[in-house]
């Protein structure tokens, strides 16, 4: 398995702030992935890989196949959105991992998910 630099990923997050209530320290977050194919190559997007870290340094991994239930085709030259979240316990963490993906000929590659950061928005400057 290979790395692979022509899959770009970006991230957009937000914090759900009426999704528990206050007094179950629990905070959600949204987060938006937009799955980039600048190669000359179609890919199937087969697994996912999280390491999710709060802010007292817990760290859960989560791992499986496809995203939101699928395991979408990515054609060269175009990309593929969706939206999911996460829950911790604290109103600060990070998230970051990597997508397993398939070419036409068989070939496997990791492209890797950047470090990005969860956070109750009135606690970031």
């Amino acid at each position: 398995m290979s790395q692979q630099s022509d899959i770009c990923i970006k991230v957009q997050t937000q914090y759900l702030e009426d999704h528990f209530p206050k007094s179950d320290s629990k905070y959600a977050f949204a987060y938006r992935i937009n799955i980039i194919n600048n190669s000359d190559q179609d890919y199937q997007l087969l697994r996912r890989y999280w390491l999710i870290t709060d802010g007292n340094g817990e760290k859960t991994e989560v791992s499986g196949d496809g995203v939101i239930g699928e395991q979408p085709h990515i054609p060269a030259g175009k990309s593929y959105q969706y939206t999911s979240g996460a829950i911790l316990d604290t109103p600060v963490g990070t998230m970051q991992g990597h997508y397993e993906l398939i070419d036409s000929q068989g070939n496997t590659i990791k492209a890797p998910i950047p470090v990005f950061r969860l956070a109750v928005s009135t606690l970031v400057n």
